[in-house]
């Protein structure tokens, strides 16, 4: 087995970027679900209520900003906001967060139709993972739902694809590292794996929300994949597709490296 995709979403509910490689920090990959959108109150808003967040880019910066675009209109480049005093946000597990330039937000607002705002996580170190979800005591996360890192099976992916009758996209799952694999949903019971060189604990199945049902290039909904995973992949109450995964060291992985379940 081999990874044969790694994904950066440098927002929170922004559009990926495909990479060849990425280095791995404790709390995920580097540029990863640092920044997020905010309402006046500090509520996360997410492409689950906000589809058109999904259609909206965000590029890296060397020097740790990003550039927003949306397809028509000239980006828009977003510093890191080192300066500005903290602001509440209802991430759980975070408290605060750094809001970034007025520019920033009344890009947003005008684009979602409704006021929001950009900010940023300055100490990735300051959120843990959900014991609830796999976190063991010292595993931190970004702003990112639930883990460190989403991994996905191109085997399983084609086995959702002949239940379902039809083929969807693995974006719409919004992975961080896709493997091709070997037998269908044999990742949910590894108990950890080596992507390369570089070790990471699974910790545990990933319960899937009405974002999947959003197509990522039109951006419209439908009933796929939740109406074929409650037949196949329910459990209690819960669908799953994916499992998260916690790194145990730093390093580089990339595209081609070997998968090793352990």
């Amino acid at each position: 087995m081999q990874v044969t995709r790694l994904r950066v979403y440098p927002i929170k509910s922004f559009a990926g970027n495909d990479v060849r490689a990425a280095h791995v920090q404790p709390w995920g990959l580097e540029g990863d679900r640092r920044w997020a959108v905010v309402d006046p109150d500090g509520e996360p808003i997410t492409a689950r209520e906000a589809n058109s967040l999904l259609g909206l880019t965000a590029e890296i910066l060397t020097d740790g900003g990003v550039l927003l675009g949306d397809g028509r209109s000239d980006p828009v480049r977003v510093d890191v906001p080192m300066d500005s005093a903290p602001t509440p946000v209802g991430h759980s597990r975070q408290g605060t967060a750094l809001p970034a330039s007025a520019e920033a937000a009344a890009w947003l607002s005008e684009r979602l139709g409704r006021d929001a705002r950009l900010v940023w996580q300055p100490d990735p170190t300051a959120r843990i993972v959900n014991p609830k979800h796999g976190g063991l005591p010292g595993d931190h996360v970004s702003l990112a739902d639930v883990g460190p890192l989403l991994l996905t099976s191109e085997a399983s992916l084609s086995q959702l694809d002949d239940w379902a009758g039809e083929s969807l996209d693995m974006v719409r799952f919004r992975p961080n590292v896709v493997i091709d694999g070997d037998v269908p949903f044999a990742e949910d019971d590894w108990p950890s794996l080596r992507l390369g060189a570089i070790g990471f604990r699974v910790a545990g199945m990933c319960d899937r929300c009405v974002m999947t049902t959003i197509d990522p290039t039109t951006l419209a909904r439908g009933k796929e994949p939740i109406r074929t995973l409650a037949q196949y992949r329910k459990k209690d109450g819960k669908t799953f597709f994916g499992v998260w995964l916690v790194p145990q060291e730093r390093g580089t992985i990339a595209v081609g490296d070997e998968v090793t379940p352990l």
